[in-house]
């Protein structure tokens, strides 16, 4: 992978995984040799982690961290009241706790959620927890479209129009978050690169 990084000169990195609660770390250990092997390859370049809850493993969450990583990233998807049906694997406040737990008080690692609109939430639902990632210190919020992977999968109930989306990174914005993508087409992963900016503003060192 570190090979395979530098080759292609790339600059910013998401590494992620299915979930791997086969694992006693929950793959912990596969993500941190990673990032440490992009590391010695490609020394500038910023890596980024989109990662599973670990099953509230918060250690895991440590041993990632400390590879090191520039940005953490875990999803909440949607709202609290919509988590049995749509993450029956998943609990809201183990989410929140695992991002809570990758937070740097020094700065220099960025913490980053994002949810799916389109499942059956209501706007106030949303504000709540755009909230609660903001009161735990989310850098960088993610806000998109659900869209039916297959007919296998839950149905779209809704699809939340372009002022929507523009009206609740506004709100976001205004809440403190210091980077927002809020689109129909966003995806945890969206224009990950262009947010190098705001990693190097706040972070304002290099990575180790």
């Amino acid at each position: 992978m570190g090979e395979a990084v530098a080759r292609l000169g790339l600059r910013h990195v998401v590494v992620t995984s299915v979930d791997r609660d086969d694992l006693s770390d929950g793959g912990a250990e596969h993500f941190a040799a990673t990032v440490q092997a992009i590391r010695r390859a490609a020394p500038d370049c910023r890596i980024e982690v989109l990662v599973p809850d670990f099953q509230g493993r918060l250690e895991s969450v440590r041993t990632v961290v400390a590879a090191p990583v520039d940005v953490f990233n875990h999803n909440v998807e949607t709202v609290p009241r919509l988590y049995r049906r749509v993450r029956p694997g998943a609990k809201y406040d183990r989410s929140l706790a695992v991002i809570e737990a990758a937070r740097d008080p020094e700065g220099r690692r960025l913490t980053k959620a994002g949810l799916m609109l389109g499942l059956g939430e209501e706007l106030d639902e949303v504000r709540a927890v755009l909230r609660e990632l903001r009161d735990i210190g989310v850098d960088i919020l993610t806000l998109g479209q659900y869209l039916r992977p297959s007919s296998k999968h839950l149905p779209v109930a809704r699809f939340a129009t372009p002022d929507e989306f523009a009206a609740l990174k506004a709100e976001a914005l205004a809440l403190g978050f210091p980077h927002v993508e809020s689109g129909p087409l966003v995806r945890s992963s969206y224009h990950a690169d262009g947010q190098r900016d705001i990693v190097r503003e706040l972070t304002r060192s290099p990575a180790v």
